[in-house]
């Protein structure tokens, strides 16, 4: 997740010819209307993002469009656009506000800002129109929320670092950049799951930008200050493969890293993982925006659906890591299990 927000430079829409063309910051997704007569609504769902270039971003939009076409077949779904904000918030806005203008019924949001588009969707909500926001959630209480505990995600990372180390060493924190909420609310974690051992000391304490250049580069200094380590709790992304990078080049000690389901990580983990490595990794899963979608159209329909619904983290171990590593994609994607339709309904409450 945290490897996905890169920026885009792409033609603004403007707010009048919102939903003519994909040139416009407009994807048509996969097709016209299903609806069919006799039945409930099929309804009309737009897709806000903040930005649709990164890997994540593109396999997310891959999920949706695929469970979209489910979602047409039973008739529910009748039109679905995808607007792409280019890491504009005040385009998103816009984009919003056209949607609603344009009488959508449902509206799916991954936010640019945690604040700035609550007026517009809290607009939306009043308007009758099902809003919700995955991923990157705002503030609201107006709308449907589903994401994961980032908290959380670092308090599992830290116990499971103080546990592999057996209460006792030192260890590097390798955290995003100072002050983006995500990177603070997982460092937060982090250190409430290392209370538990003690004698588990960070000997320093590096951020970075979620790029593997620079990551590497940062890495390598803390480590250059501090080659005694036993371990690295890291954020994941890119960060956790230029740790792990860095002591493979070195031919050092590969000491246990904390990660995610970055695909370059999980390869690098997959190689040395007879030498002795070892992770406890988790992911900012693709199918949080199906579950959106789902929960959008049950609540459009009539269902009563939780107002922010909390997803599990997974855990991707030494023993099961061959279920997710893909030897065959690129470095920068993101695998991840689907998520059955089972799980999907019990949380979103059918």
């Amino acid at each position: 997740m945290i490897g996905r927000f890169t920026r885009a430079a792409v033609a603004v829409t403007a707010l009048g010819t919102l939903a003519a063309t994909a040139a416009c910051g407009v994807d048509s997704g996969d097709g016209g209307s299903s609806a069919s007569a006799g039945k409930a609504k099929a309804l009309k769902v737009g897709w806000s993002t903040i930005y649709l270039t990164p890997s994540w971003m593109q396999q997310t939009d891959k999920m949706l469009k695929d469970d979209v076409a489910q979602l047409k077949k039973d008739g529910k779904v009748a039109d679905y656009q995808v607007f792409n904000a280019n890491g504009d918030t005040s385009q998103q806005i816009a984009q919003i506000r056209a949607m609603i203008q344009q009488k959508y019924d449902v509206i799916l949001v991954d936010a640019g800002s945690s604040t700035a588009l609550n007026p517009a969707l809290e607009q939306a909500a009043g308007a009758g129109i099902t809003v919700a926001n995955f991923d990157s959630l705002v503030t609201s209480d107006k709308v449907v929320r589903v994401g994961t505990d980032q908290k959380e995600w670092g308090r599992m990372m830290g116990r499971w670092l103080g546990e592999k180390l057996g209460g006792k060493g030192k260890i590097i924190a390798f955290n995003g950049p100072a002050g983006v909420a995500v990177s603070e609310e997982r460092w937060q974690g982090a250190q409430e799951g290392l209370k538990q051992y003690p004698g588990v000391k960070v000997v320093s304490n590096v951020h970075s930008e979620y790029n593997l250049a620079p990551a590497a580069q940062a890495f390598a200094s803390a480590y250059s200050a501090n080659p005694d380590i036993d371990g690295v709790f890291s954020q994941g992304g890119a960060l956790s493969a230029a740790a792990l990078q860095t002591l493979v080049k070195q031919k050092k000690k590969l000491v246990p890293i904390t990660g995610e389901n970055y695909n370059g990580f999980l390869k690098l983990w997959n190689d040395n993982k007879a030498g002795g490595f070892s992770s406890l990794s988790t992911a900012q899963p693709n199918y949080l925006g199906v579950i959106a979608l789902r929960a959008a159209v049950a609540k459009a329909g009539g269902a009563t659906v939780p107002n922010q619904i909390m997803v599990p983290l997974p855990k991707i171990t030494d023993e099961n890591l061959n279920e997710y590593v893909k030897a065959d994609q690129p470095d920068d994607s993101y695998p991840i299990q689907t998520l059955p339709q089972s799980e999907i309904d019990k949380l979103i409450g059918k």
